[in-house]
Formats: structure tokens, sequence, C-alpha cells
């Protein structure tokens, strides 16, 4: 009888670990998970670097989530939770005596910039500035550092994931409570939330807008082709690099609320400008870029593969998850 393959999840916890981890149970293997409340504590290097040992996939979902203020000590840890987490499963990459033959590894579409011109994809998508982006770029940059002629890696630029995640839940409940209507941008007094961060910081000091009248793009992906993309990838060896996760088809922030008024049954969906946002999004706990940033994203590598999406449209999407 052949040996059950291994697979190790960082990040095993959050709602698309837990897909995951689910996901690849149901495929046959053993599956140990790594995480402040796992088996496998972060703390425990020696143990991160005998579960990687021998292992056929590594899934790196580890962070801490962003849907929060950036506070200083936010901001930190939103980098500190990618990078350091990142690296200790390189160093445990390294040193394995049987590496994983495929490294899958969280990344954000939100790396690429405010756009409202042409869909960004893998080949010619424009890198963007600022925090987030910084983030991601820090992200990436220690995930690719290196020789790991054994493993192959792939970054999972993710689009915003619908489903019983903390986005989902924020866009429900903003339609709920009759605030379903667009989000505007508009003039707000500047702050340094969003400057850069890290050793090769980015962007202006000071936020800024963008006057796209509710129009600013929304890439998504359904967590089922998330779950259906991890497995193509890891089944697809030619495929290595940074890899859109977003639905073929992007919609725009009026079409999204509109879709989810429908779904909730709210027949009213006031507008909010960009004076209304910040102060419910303060509120609420987190920061108005995660609904204003304009976010164009297109999956090219997947398509061309032949990776077909469950989900491909909004609306069933959205219906489906509302629903749940």
């Amino acid at each position: 009888m052949p040996e059950q393959p291994v697979a190790v999840v960082a990040g095993a916890s959050g709602f698309v670990g837990r897909a995951v981890v689910e996901a690849l149970t149901s495929d046959g293997y053993d599956v140990r998970r790594i995480g402040r409340t796992e088996s496998i504590r972060w703390s425990d290097p020696d143990a991160i670097a005998r579960a990687v040992d021998g292992s056929d996939v590594l899934v790196n979902l580890a962070g801490k989530s962003v849907d929060c203020r950036y506070r200083d000590a936010n901001r930190e840890e939103i980098l500190r939770s990618r990078v350091d987490t990142t690296r200790m499963l390189h160093r445990a990459v390294t040193a394995a005596a049987h590496p994983p033959r495929v490294w899958l590894n969280a990344s954000t579409a939100t790396i690429y910039r405010h756009e409202v011109h042409r869909a960004n994809t893998e080949s010619d998508g424009v890198i963007g500035d600022g925090f987030s982006v910084d983030v991601a770029r820090a992200w990436e940059k220690e995930f690719f550092a290196g020789d790991l002629p054994g493993t192959r890696r792939v970054a999972l630029r993710m689009a915003i994931v619908l489903g019983d995640g903390p986005a989902t839940a924020m866009l429900l409940r903003l339609a709920r409570i009759g605030l379903g209507g667009p989000q505007i941008d508009s003039w707000w007094f500047s702050h340094r939330r969003y400057r850069g961060i890290g050793t090769d910081a980015s962007g202006p000091e000071r936020s800024g807008w963008h006057r796209t009248r509710g129009r600013q793009k929304f890439s998504w992906i359904h967590l089922d082709d998330v779950v259906g993309a991890m497995r193509f990838l890891r089944d697809h060896d030619q495929i290595a690099g940074p890899v859109n996760l977003a639905s073929p088809h992007p919609s725009d922030n009026r079409t999204l609320m509109r879709t989810l008024r429908r779904a909730v049954g709210a027949r009213v969906g006031l507008p909010a400008w960009r004076w209304m946002l910040e102060p419910a999004m303060w509120v609420l706990r987190t920061e108005p870029e995660l609904v204003l940033k304009s976010r164009w994203v297109t999956p090219e590598v997947l398509t061309d593969a032949g990776f077909v999406f469950r989900w491909p449209e909004l609306d069933p999407a959205i219906r489906d998850v509302a629903k749940s």
C-alpha cells in the first residue's frame, strides 16, 4: 500500500486555511498544521523543520488579517506576520533532506496599483506603491529568495475572497444596515496610515484620493475557486511564480453593492461618500481602502493553463455566500 502523502498547511485556522485543510484531507493527505494554536507552533523551528522535511505539498496562508485599523502596531504586525513566517518556512525547506515538491504561498492582488484603465495580469500588471503594496512586495521577496531546486514555488496573488471571511461579512453588513449603495471616494483629511513601510518604503507620506465615483473596480474570487485553483496549481508542474487568483469577470463597486442588496433583500442602499465612510469604518475597526481602492486583476496564468472557474460570475457567487 503506498505511503500517505503529507501536506503542511501554515495559517490553517483562517477561513481560507480551514477550507484548504478540508480539501487536502479529502484528497488523502496527512495534513500537518502550523500556527499559533496548532500542535506545531511558530515558536518551535525544529518542529517546523521536521514537519516540512518529507512533505509533498507546503501551503502558507499565515498572516495577520488586514481587516483592522492601520495603526502603527497593526501595520508592523501585518508585515512581520507575513515576512517572518515565510522566512521560517524558507529555512525549513532549504534544510530539508526531502523538500516539498511544491510550495504555494499566499500573496495579494493588492500588489498592483489603483487601476481604472486596464486589467492587471501577471505578465503586464503594474506594481503599485504605499503600505499594502510594500507588504506584498516584501512578502514575495522573502518567498522567492534564493535557490530551491527541489521545490516549485507559486505566489498566490489573491483578490478579495468571497466566503465566510471578514471582507464578505463587512460588505454584507453594510448592505443590511442600509449602506448598500456605492462607496464614493472624495476629499478627506490626509493621514499617514497608508504610507509605505519597510526598508524599501514607497509612495507618498500622506494619503490622497481618487475621483472614481463608485466605479472603482472590484476583483474577487469565490472560496471554492481558491481551493480549486490551489489543487490545479499543485498538479500542474509547469506553473511557477506569481499567479493571480481572481475571477475572470471583475466587477465594479456600484455593481457589487447592487448585487449585495439583492442578495440580502435590502430595498434601500444609501451611497456612502468618503466623509461618511471614514467614521463608519472607524466604528467597524477597518479601513476605507478595502472598498475604495480600484482593484482590477484578471487570472491570465490560470485561464491560459485551462483552469475552469466554478463561480466566474458575481451574482451567483454573492447569492451563494449570502445564504451560508
